[in-house]
């Protein structure tokens, strides 16, 4: 159990592991996003199997995937990170998705996830971390800004959905403050002339 609240309505929250049996949970409110918000750039609904299988592969990765239940094991939230992109030079930097039910939403599960993931990027060692946000997302714009996050750059018309263009917002954490350790440098400058 990585943290718990009390929830008037549905009595105490507790912030975990994700298991197999959260699967269908997880695919209702992610299928919630897409088909009524701007918050995943997917059209394409999932099952509690894709959900299952993605929760899997996240652990086989290394990547902690989490979730916010009820007195009842309802999930409420959820919350993951993986690889930033997929080539050597970006191994320390994560991407982070937090997603919450929509009738959960303004109870703080939003902010007790993301304080979660950000806390177990930094104990895995991971150095910067990246939330890429619909830029008329204020809600969670604000909320990354309250939790140190900070503005890094914007793509216009990145994405369409809705009928319409949207504009990406990418913000960063910093995790930790080392330097350049110089046995990293070598190494990658060894792989680039291999």
């Amino acid at each position: 159990m990585i943290g718990e609240s009390s929830n008037a309505s549905a009595g105490p929250v507790v912030l975990r592991d994700a298991v197999p049996a959260d699967a269908p949970g997880i695919a209702s409110i992610y299928n919630d996003a897409v088909r009524h918000s701007t918050a995943i750039w997917n059209d394409v609904e999932v099952d509690a199997g894709n959900r299952a299988e993605w929760i899997a592969a996240r652990r086989r990765d290394g990547f902690p995937v989490l979730v916010a239940v009820d007195g009842d094991g309802t999930v409420l939230a959820y919350g993951s990170f993986g690889p930033w992109r997929n080539f050597d030079g970006y191994r320390h930097t994560v991407e982070h998705s937090v997603y919450v039910r929509g009738d959960c939403r303004g109870m703080g599960l939003g902010r007790r996830m993301l304080a979660a993931l950000v806390d177990a990027a930094r104990v895995q060692g991971r150095h910067v971390m990246v939330a890429a946000i619909d830029a008329s997302n204020t809600p969670s714009i604000a909320l990354h800004r309250q939790l140190g996050f900070e503005e890094s750059g914007l793509v216009r018309e990145a994405g369409f959905k809705f009928g319409r263009w949207l504009d990406l917002l990418f913000m960063r954490l910093q995790l930790d403050e080392r330097g350049v350790d110089e046995r990293s440098v070598q190494t990658s400058a060894a792989r680039a002339l291999h």
